[in-house]
Formats: C-alpha cells, sequence, structure tokens
C-alpha cells in the first residue's frame, strides 16, 4: 500500500497543479479578496502614527501583517467547502471507488496548489524582506528549519481541521455553520487580526493553548523573529501535538461518517 501511495502520490501532485493552472483565474479572485490583513494593517500603522503599541511601532506592524497575508495564503485550505460539495452532490460516492483513500487524493490536490501560491505571493514576500530585513527567520539555517516545519505544521493543522469540520456533512444539514463559528475565533485567536500580545493578558495567556494560534500566529511569529529559539520549538512541539490529535479525531469521525454514507447509500 505506502509503496503504491509513493508511486502514485507524484502524479496526483501533477494532476492538481494542472487544474490549478486551469482555474488560475478563480485561484487569483480568492488571493485578491485575502485583503483583511492590509485593512488592519493600515489600521493599526495609523494608531502607531502617534507612539509605539507594545513593541510595535509602523514598521513592526507592516511586517506582521505582511507576514499573515503570506503565511495565510501558503497555508490556507479550502477543504471544508470541496469535501460538503462532495458530500452534497454525491461526488464523494466516485471518490470511494478509486483506489486511494479521498483524503490522500484531497492532500494532493491542495498541496499542488503551493508552487502557484509562492509565485504569487512572491511580491509581498519581497516588500517584507525589505521592511523586516535582518529578522526574518531566513537568515538562520535553525530558524528556517523551525519556521518551514511550523508552515507544514500551520497546513496540516488547517486540513486535517477542515477534514473535521467538513465530516460533520455526513450527519448535519450545516456543517459550513459549524466552519463559521471556528472561523470567527479562528480569526481573533490565531492572530489574524491583532497580534496576541496586544489582547487582553488572560485572552492571550487562552489563545496560546489553544489550536487556532498554531495554525498561523506561530509560524508568523517564527518568521518576523518575535519569539527565540527556545519558544518556537515549544510551540512547534504543541503544534504538531494538535496535528497528530486533529488527525486523529477527523479520521474517527471520517470512518463513522463512511458507515452511515455506505449503509444509507448515499
Amino acid at each position: 500500500m505506502m509503496r503504491h501511495l509513493m508511486r502514485a502520490y507524484p502524479t496526483l501532485l501533477r494532476i492538481g497543479f494542472a487544474e490549478m493552472v486551469a482555474y488560475r483565474a478563480e485561484f487569483l479572485i480568492w488571493v485578491l479578496t485575502t485583503n483583511m490583513p492590509l485593512v488592519m494593517m493600515g489600521l493599526w500603522t495609523a494608531v502607531a502614527a502617534d507612539g509605539p503599541v507594545g513593541r510595535f511601532g509602523q514598521r513592526e506592524f507592516v511586517a506582521y501583517y505582511l507576514a499573515i497575508l503570506v503565511i495565510r495564503i501558503l497555508t490556507s485550505s479550502w477543504m471544508v467547502w470541496e469535501l460538503t460539495m462532495d458530500i452534497r452532490q454525491g461526488a464523494l460516492a466516485a471518490r470511494l471507488l478509486r483506489p486511494l483513500h479521498p483524503l490522500i487524493v484531497y492532500s494532493a490536490e491542495h498541496l499542488a496548489a503551493v508552487p502557484m501560491r509562492m509565485l504569487v505571493i512572491s511580491p509581498v514576500a519581497i516588500v517584507l524582506f525589505v521592511v523586516a530585513g535582518p529578522q526574518l527567520a531566513i537568515g538562520d539555517p535553525v530558524r528556517l528549519a523551525i519556521l518551514l516545519a511550523s508552515c507544514a505544521g500551520a497546513w496540516a493543522l488547517l486540513f486535517f481541521t477542515q477534514v473535521l469540520i467538513g465530516s460533520l456533512a455526513l450527519f448535519i444539514d450545516s456543517a459550513l455553520s459549524v466552519f463559521d463559528i471556528w472561523l470567527g475565533i479562528h480569526s481573533l485567536l490565531s492572530g489574524y487580526l491583532v497580534p496576541l500580545e496586544l489582547l487582553p493578558p488572560w485572552v492571550s495567556a487562552v489563545a496560546h493553548r489553544l489550536p487556532f494560534h498554531y495554525c498561523l500566529g506561530l509560524p508568523v511569529e517564527i518568521l518576523i523573529g518575535l519569539v527565540d529559539t527556545p519558544s518556537a520549538l515549544r510551540g512547534l512541539g504543541l503544534q504538531w501535538l494538535y496535528v497528530g490529535g486533529f488527525f486523529v479525531a477527523s479520521n474517527l469521525l471520517w470512518r463513522a461518517g463512511m458507515r452511515r454514507f455506505v449503509a444509507f447509500g448515499a
């Protein structure tokens, strides 16, 4: 099975990349609508014009929100929408007839989009390099390795979270409503809208113990040097514990949903 998977996965990646190129217009529209970090950057740099907010001056806010934009586009996933649509339209049944597990095929389709995302986001990354310069993790091999591992962890955590929520569509009609609730909490507690250290201390302390921060805030903080190496390693360990937990939970719910899906002949 593993040997078959290793042979098939590169082909799945090539197919996924070809589909992404074919639907590049939709992809570009999605990127262009991901503008909330730029809005927040404008608001906070205006606030910081009268003086730093904590350790964030205008330059630090620009670096932070550009990093948010880069990491979010590189690691985000549309799995929950694709899975719920396939369940509702019956396309999942066709996927189940293929020799590979549907979640493996989904993962290849999503990973294949990463090169296109890197290309599109490269101008923002260049501006970030100019603004943040020596603070960026790319100048230190150890920090760079931690950053890459944290980006992979953020992608995996988002993917399995959305598999978990999307699998609810096998039981209920409002799985996307559940995701909307998750997305609202994520926007605040991941650092997407506001750096966590600027929130009230008790909110920041709670946020650092929940999975939302490890979907986005952790790799951003590592990228622009807001955390030292020991703290980054501790955060990385907790992030991958969450990845393991959500992997197990999503697979358990998926299997339970599949038993129901097959039993009802959906």
